[in-house]
């Protein structure tokens, strides 16, 4: 989880000025003290049960979300009105595949920290109703009664629901998923087709 924040902060430094929510300095700078605060709260898995601890991941992954969504919309925007990057096929793949990766990220962290009460909850005590059901939750044959999801598992699910568009192998149950994993899928549409289509028409 804290490798996929630091990747997601990498990435933000490297999208274009007017793709980014703030100056190229602040969003890093918060993520890395939230992230900071959450490693020294609890050095190992960051999976100490505490509300304080809890506050501060949904924060850090709330500002990871907003920042992938209004790179996303600032994209959209520069597609449909023309913007410098969309004079480019390189600069424009090179933004997009940018802007793509930081929402696969953000849409996984999120799952990760709302499934199930978050990660801490999961580790004391995985919950028999889960809002996200996994292969081995459908099917306990396949694993060991104790089985829990780790963020690979989340990571995975939010690139094939950035791919395919739809529910691969995990299936969203509360109504929560359903919906984030609906936005996501047309996030991901809007960004893969617009930037697709323009990068043809700029070859062409």
């Amino acid at each position: 989880m804290a490798a996929a924040v630091v990747t997601a902060i990498a990435l933000t430094m490297l999208l274009p000025d007017d793709l980014r929510l703030a100056p190229r300095w602040v969003l890093p700078l918060i993520e890395g003290l939230l992230l900071l605060v959450l490693i020294a709260g609890d050095p190992g898995r960051i999976s100490r049960h505490s509300a304080v601890l809890r506050a501060v991941s949904i924060a850090l992954v709330g500002v990871l979300a907003l920042s992938a969504v209004w790179s996303t919309a600032r994209l959209v925007d520069d597609l449909v009105h023309g913007g410098k990057e969309t004079n480019s096929a390189v600069s424009l793949l090179q933004a997009g595949g940018t802007v793509w990766a930081c929402t696969v990220l953000a849409f996984s962290l999120l799952y990760f920290e709302l499934d199930s009460g978050g990660a801490a909850a999961r580790a004391h005590h995985m919950s028999p109703t889960p809002a996200l059901a996994f292969p081995q939750q459908l099917s306990p044959e396949l694993n060991a009664a104790d089985w829990r999801p780790r963020f690979i598992d989340y990571l995975y699910l939010g690139l094939t629901n950035a791919t395919a568009f739809s529910p691969t192998d995990v299936m969203p149950l509360a109504p929560w998923a359903k919906i984030v994993m609906g936005v996501q899928s047309l996030v991901s549409l809007l960004i893969l087709g617009l930037v697709v289509a323009r990068a043809v028409n700029v070859l062409a």
